[in-house]
């Protein structure tokens, strides 16, 4: 077994990754059976490199709030993953651990995600290689309750109901693609200000010099300043009367 410790890391290389976070390598160390992670503010489970002869995984006391896909890419023989005591709020989270069919032992105790209704049912239809879930070991009357509640088109609704994942940002994830600005374009900013220009009285100078500052040009207006046939309720609205 492999703790991080202050000696390991000391020997490991360590560098800032893109997101200019400090990180550790541990990679070339395919030579532990069981690697305990326990207390390290661990929030998210990827980035390992690939470790064939490793079995036992232990991330006790963390707060992981997420396992990435493609886990079993890197760690094709684990048996046993214990992730007493952290931060898995979702079912659908959880759906990663699907592809690694190695998996015997899994423990999410004292994680918000053991709280919800039928917990165990969905670990079971999702992570059907499991054996032993929170150290109690999986029966066969559970296996055919799971069977049984998934099973069909209802079941497999039900079960895509229940996966919701949780929207948690993770540092060094891919941040969300900005949202595209609703405010006006450059054309109708200019036609405002022409139309300030021009304006005849106070009040109108005052009118559309706030829909400058607020961002917010009535489309029956832009119609107006632009030339088009506006309705003559429409005009009236816009006159205030």
């Amino acid at each position: 077994m492999v703790k991080l410790t202050a000696e390991l890391i000391e020997q490991s290389a360590q560098y800032t990754n893109p997101v200019r976070d400090r990180e550790i390598d541990l990679r070339g160390k395919d030579q532990f059976d069981t690697i305990d992670l326990t207390d390290n503010d661990i929030r998210k489970l990827d980035g390992f490199p690939l470790l064939k002869r490793l079995k036992s995984l232990l991330v006790n006391n963390n707060r992981v709030v997420r396992i990435s896909d493609g886990l079993e890419e890197c760690l094709p023989n684990l048996e046993s993953l214990i992730l007493t005591n952290n931060n898995m709020q979702e079912l659908g989270d959880l759906d990663a651990l699907s592809t690694v069919k190695s998996l015997r032992y899994l423990s999410l105790l004292r994680n918000p995600v053991t709280s919800k209704k039928n917990y165990r049912l969905y670990v079971i239809h999702k992570v059907p290689q499991i054996r032993v879930l929170d150290f109690q070991r999986i029966k066969q009357k559970e296996r055919e309750a799971a069977a049984k509640m998934f099973k069909g088109k209802k079941g497999q609704a039900l079960a895509q109901e229940m996966g919701k994942r949780s929207k948690t940002f993770v540092p060094g994830e891919k941040l969300p693609e900005a949202k595209k600005p609703t405010g006006p374009s450059k054309e109708d900013i200019a036609l405002i200000k022409t139309a300030i220009a021009n304006a005849k009285t106070l009040e109108e100078v005052e009118r559309l010099n706030q829909m400058l500052k607020t961002g917010q040009i009535p489309g029956r207006e832009l119609k107006r300043l632009r030339g088009d046939v506006v309705e003559e309720e429409e005009e009236m609205e816009v006159n205030g009367t």
